[in-house]
């Protein structure tokens, strides 16, 4: 058997895109040799494709696009099925599926997604509706909640409401409240604000990221996740539940945080008792189906003081070193890293 090629897009025009170059450095050192034959594509800041060529190394530490001999400008073939990459010196590069290694803007959030499956290419991971549901803050909390799944009080407003009105909003729901943008990830643009002195340049920081923002109440507790691994109408793996323990109390699990763990530490298992951890993964299961996810996703959830399941959010495409929060969540069901990306791509494959 021939290894079957995937396209693997790394990069992007997101405010995460060094995240997405770890993450696909580690996806490629990882895949099965013998199963997948990576095509790599990577994605300038500015927007311009290339089919990267040169050493694994030089993508994690960005210098990937000045190696000109192994860079050649590509695109992507949007004929119906055609499967194709076309290089502009006049290559075409034949392949089955694509698999976007992509965090936030630009690559998560349906646009990428939308463009394979015009073009009839199976996409590794969620589709274009799931992946722009997702990283909805407003929608997907309205559709879990339509699934029985608590959420935090919230309200919306859009670029240019008044600011009376957004902060009538932050006095109904209580503070400390949230600011965040609707369609943001990796944290960016949120603050969280103790009173109406502050609201103003949170609000600002926010409509930096996006067009709409949402004032969220501030859920007691801590934040858990569960990795999910399945296809509609197919089994459901779902992994261990991790807890995010932050310290001192107050600290923002922002970007800076999240990728240095300067205060806080990720435990997973949870410490929390297993019926616990099995309500956890139910509702994750109800959260995936809720909002249409194929493939892969990490749902994140708040478990408050008395036991109550509160959702956060859903990662379509999660962080994916071998470190990261959702190969940890699989290696407690049983995956390795190998074996885990080995399965991520059979899902995709099979469509």
């Amino acid at each position: 058997m021939h290894a079957r090629k995937i396209l693997v897009f790394f990069g992007g025009c997101s405010t995460e895109y060094a995240v997405s170059l770890q993450s696909a450095a580690a996806v490629l050192e990882n895949l099965n040799p013998a199963r997948w034959a990576p095509v790599p594509v990577g994605i300038t800041r500015d927007g311009h494709w290339y089919h990267y060529t040169g050493p694994i190394a030089a993508i994690p530490a960005d210098t990937w696009h000045q190696d000109a001999a192994h860079c050649a400008r590509c695109t992507l073939n949007a004929a119906r099925g055609a499967k194709e990459l076309w290089l502009a010196d006049g290559r075409r590069i034949a392949f089955e599926a694509a698999f976007p290694v992509l965090h936030g803007k630009n690559g998560e959030d349906g646009t990428l997604q939308g463009l394979l499956e015009l073009a009839g290419v199976p996409v590794i991971g969620c589709g274009c509706l799931a992946s722009a549901l997702c990283m909805d803050k407003d929608r997907a909390h309205k559709l879990a909640a339509l699934a029985g799944v608590a959420v935090p009080k919230s309200a919306v407003f859009i670029r240019g409401a008044a600011q009376g009105d957004i902060l009538a909003a932050a006095e109904a729901i209580g503070w400390p409240v949230f600011v965040k943008p609707v369609r943001a990830g990796s944290s960016f643009g949120i603050s969280r604000v103790d009173g109406p002195g502050a609201l103003a340049p949170a609000v600002e920081e926010a409509f930096r990221h996006d067009d709409e923002i949402v004032l969220e109440e501030t859920i007691s507790g801590f934040e858990v996740g569960c990795g999910v691994m399945g296809n509609p109408g197919g089994p459901l793996t779902v992994g261990a539940v991790d807890e995010i323990e932050l310290a001192p109390a107050g600290v923002l699990f922002d970007y800076t945080e999240k990728y240095t763990l300067q205060h806080s530490a990720i435990h997973c298992p949870a410490r929390i008792p297993e019926e616990t951890a099995q309500r956890i993964r139910t509702a994750a299961k109800t959260i995936y189906g809720a909002l249409g996810c194929r493939g892969f996703a990490r749902v994140d959830m708040f478990l408050t003081p008395e036991g109550r399941i509160v959702f956060n959010e859903v990662n379509t495409i999660p962080g994916l070193t071998s470190h990261s929060r959702f190969p940890a969540m699989m290696r407690g069901a049983g995956y390795s890293f190998p074996a885990l990306l080995d399965r991520m791509v059979e899902l995709g494959v099979q469509g």
